[in-house]
């Protein structure tokens, strides 16, 4: 029975050991802000690095050995990642083991006695009376003014405790409660939505892979306002606008219009106008002979195609609207005028020329090759973005923003108020001094003020004709 007793006291002294281990850790400030850098280091590599494309994307942007260690490291999905769901667990774990540790008892002090001379804002004032009259008086003052009176024995002595604002000392556990809540939407977004971008061109048809809704591009209609200014002018885009035909998990076309700022809603995904460019239908010949392959098609900026039998590439670089008449060059007017292409050559992959070609003009690129730019078709740039916790994080941000605003703008304070026997003098009532100290969870500079002209109005309200006799000793630096 002895070891069995002896053997469970270890194996509870072992979980204490191991619970005050685990406590001092999580709830170590240090700890919490190392916690909270490498989750910002993780972050920005999810900025940098961009999330979600082709294996093959990584291996045209990086060097091979770093694009191999990105998607290794599942750096090319890393918001979905175990270590960096992990890591927000664990900053969720610091932060409870924080506010039950450090917060709550700083914040939420338990009614206690003090030493009332040795905090720094104390006052004593001397009244006569009866105990019960004092007493009655003490709490009637407190009460007539908002405070919350509680009391409390504590070895034989009454003490009473008054509160102001004491609900606000709750404001920094509103915070982290919304802190909890916007982790937990981010969190609902990592795990069930989801983000991207396609661009259409005029005429066609995309599939959105995530949720399978089509969207065709019926027409593109942009508008470009020219404003003089000092320095010249210049061509604001007030307005760029997609037609389209959405399809979604009902089966049934709709036509919609999405322009800046006003997205569309395709079974709860968000669909936004983000950009607007051309793509260019080339005419590709060979000794004066159309090349069907390389001509039935359209060319998206910075696309290329290579000359058949050959090492030489002909890239489509730029799209320009306008070409200035008087010097051949692109001009600043986006409004599509006198189009051209701006056609590069490259040679092994080394620059081989390039030239701005007007539409419908043919360019030789040697070897009886030619190209013609035929003609041209808007594209759309459209963003989607599907957040089921976008309602969480908002709740999160305003609890969040309560919390703070309690914690910043509110000023909780606690009075410690003692009523103990004075010196009585013959025929006289009693004396009583009754002794008050204030704290609040911002120091005691802050309510310096307030405490000595509360202590100048509670003298005279216990007794009128009582001499001064309150000492308020200066804050301690």
């Amino acid at each position: 029975m002895a070891r069995r007793t002896t053997g469970v006291l270890s194996s509870r002294d072992m979980l204490r050991t191991l619970y005050g281990d685990f406590m001092r850790t999580f709830s170590n400030v240090l700890f919490a802000v190392l916690l909270l850098l490498v989750w910002g280091l993780m972050t920005l590599v999810g900025v940098v690095v961009e999330q979600g494309k082709d294996p093959s994307v990584y291996f045209q942007s990086y060097a091979a050995p770093l694009a191999r260690l990105i998607l290794r490291l599942n750096f090319d999905n890393i918001y979905h990642a175990p270590y960096y769901v992990g890591i927000i667990g664990l900053i969720l774990i610091s932060l409870a083991a924080c506010t039950f540790k450090r917060v709550i008892p700083a914040r939420l002090p338990p009614l206690r006695p003090v030493n009332i001379g040795k905090i720094p804002l104390n006052a004593t004032v001397s009244v006569r009376g009866t105990e019960a009259s004092v007493r009655a008086r003490v709490e009637e003052f407190f009460t007539k003014r908002g405070w919350q009176v509680r009391k409390r024995e504590f070895g034989g002595t009454e003490w009473t405790f008054a509160d102001k604002h004491n609900w606000a000392r709750r404001g920094v556990l509103v915070a982290h409660v919304g802190f909890v809540i916007i982790a937990a939407g981010t969190t609902l977004y990592w795990a069930r939505g989801f983000s991207g971008d396609t661009a259409i061109v005029a005429g066609q048809t995309v599939e959105i892979p995530q949720t399978h809704a089509t969207i065709k591009l019926d027409r593109f209609r942009y508008v470009v306002e020219p404003i003089m200014t000092k320095t010249g002018m210049v061509y604001q885009p007030i307005d760029y606008v997609s037609h389209v035909t959405v399809v979604g998990k009902s089966g049934v076309p709709k036509n919609e219009i999405i322009r800046v700022n006003h997205p569309i809603n395709i079974d709860g995904t968000l669909y936004y106008q983000a950009s607007y460019g051309f793509a260019l239908r080339l005419n590709v010949t060979h000794d004066g002979k159309s090349v069907e392959s390389l001509s039935n098609r359209l060319y998206a900026t910075g696309e290329a195609f290579q000359i058949p039998g050959t090492q030489r590439t002909v890239q489509f670089s730029q799209f320009v609207p306008t070409i200035d008449k008087q010097t051949g060059q692109p001009s600043s007017d986006p409004r599509v005028n006198d189009p051209g292409a701006v056609l590069s050559v490259f040679d092994g992959g080394r620059p081989a020329g390039a030239a701005l070609v007007p539409m419908r003009t043919t360019v030789a690129i040697g070897g009886g090759w030619s190209v013609e730019p035929e003609g041209y078709r808007m594209v759309t740039g459209i963003q989607y973005r599907y957040d089921p916790g976008a309602v969480l994080v908002g709740i999160g941000a305003f609890v969040l923003l309560a919390g703070l605003v309690i914690s910043f703008y509110l000023l909780p304070a606690r009075l410690y108020v003692r009523v103990d026997p004075g010196s009585a003098s013959g025929g006289e009532p009693s004396r009583w001094d009754v002794g008050l100290a204030a704290t609040t969870v911002k120091g005691y500079d802050i309510f310096e003020t307030q405490f000595g002209e509360l202590v100048a109005e509670f003298q005279r309200w216990l007794d009128p004709s009582t001499g001064p006799k309150a000492s308020i000793p200066a804050p301690e630096v």
